[in-house]
């Protein structure tokens, strides 16, 4: 009696334990990422800058991503037409299409994509820089070196992410509407010319300013996924991979979470 008694209230203990683990380890998960956060913003607002770094990281960050973001703008735009012509021509609403794409892909998705797939790509890769670094004792060595990483390494990183994640934004936008309008005109049978008007008078300033808003904090979040968890990979090849893996899926899901939150802030305050 004794030992089932026993093994019953290890059965209902065991799940809370694990939930306050759990919770325990999400909240200091949470913590140690708010305090990297302060030192890396603190490194990056203030001098000394490293301007060759800056530079350097820009050029990888931005311009090595221009063909990826190219393709997914395109394509987005493309399926988006397709699709809101699909579901305007059962009530008749088929003309609102270049308004409709114009909106989705300024406001949402040419900046969500475009945020999504360098989160992929950029941010997996410098989790892996960095995390290379860690194992090998680079940063260790700068350290020696009196050189912070914080400015020298994650810095740098983080002011490209936030500068050049805009610049590919405007890019998606641009090549996401054309893509709208190739399908219209070419697939759709609409006039290339009413087409490009109803785009032109329909968006706002405001649609634009929203997407930069957010290219801005997602720039930040690609940075900054990638820095903390390649500084704090395991050595080996496995840890490694892993805070690529783990630096991917942070930044995805919170540019996700930042990007419902923003767009609630939007609303409530009319933009």
């Amino acid at each position: 009696m004794s030992n089932a008694s026993t093994t019953k209230r290890k059965s209902f203990v065991n799940p809370l334990q694990w939930l306050g683990r759990a919770t325990l380890g999400m909240l200091s998960e949470v913590g140690k990422l708010s305090v990297f956060t302060s030192q890396v913003c603190l490194a990056s607002f203030t001098p000394r800058w490293y301007l060759s770094q800056i530079f350097r990281q820009m050029i990888a960050i931005g311009f090595y991503s221009l063909p990826v973001v190219g393709l997914s703008a395109i394509f987005i735009g493309a399926a988006l037409a397709l699709n809101i012509y699909t579901g305007g021509s059962r009530y008749g609403a088929e003309q609102f299409v270049p308004n409709i794409v114009v909106l989705g892909i300024t406001r949402e998705l040419g900046v969500t994509i475009t945020g999504l797939m360098l989160a992929g790509r950029v941010s997996a890769g410098i989790a892996a820089e960095i995390g290379a670094m860690r194992v090998t004792e680079q940063i260790d060595a700068l350290k020696t070196l009196s050189a912070n990483p914080y400015r020298y390494l994650y810095g740098p990183r983080f002011l490209a992410g936030i500068i050049t994640l805009p610049l590919l934004v405007i890019i998606a936008d641009v090549i996401g509407v054309m893509g709208g309008w190739a399908v219209s005109v070419f697939g759709l049978g609409f006039d290339s010319t009413t087409y490009l008007r109803n785009t032109l008078d329909f968006v706002t300033r405001n649609d634009v300013i929203v997407g930069l808003i957010k290219a801005v904090f997602f720039g930040g979040i690609i940075a900054l996924m990638g820095c903390y968890h390649g500084d704090k990979s395991s050595a080996g090849a496995t840890g490694v991979g892993r805070a690529a893996t783990f630096a991917m899926v942070g930044a995805a899901v919170l540019i996700l979470a930042f990007n419902y939150i923003l767009s609630s802030l939007f609303v409530e305050f009319g933009l």
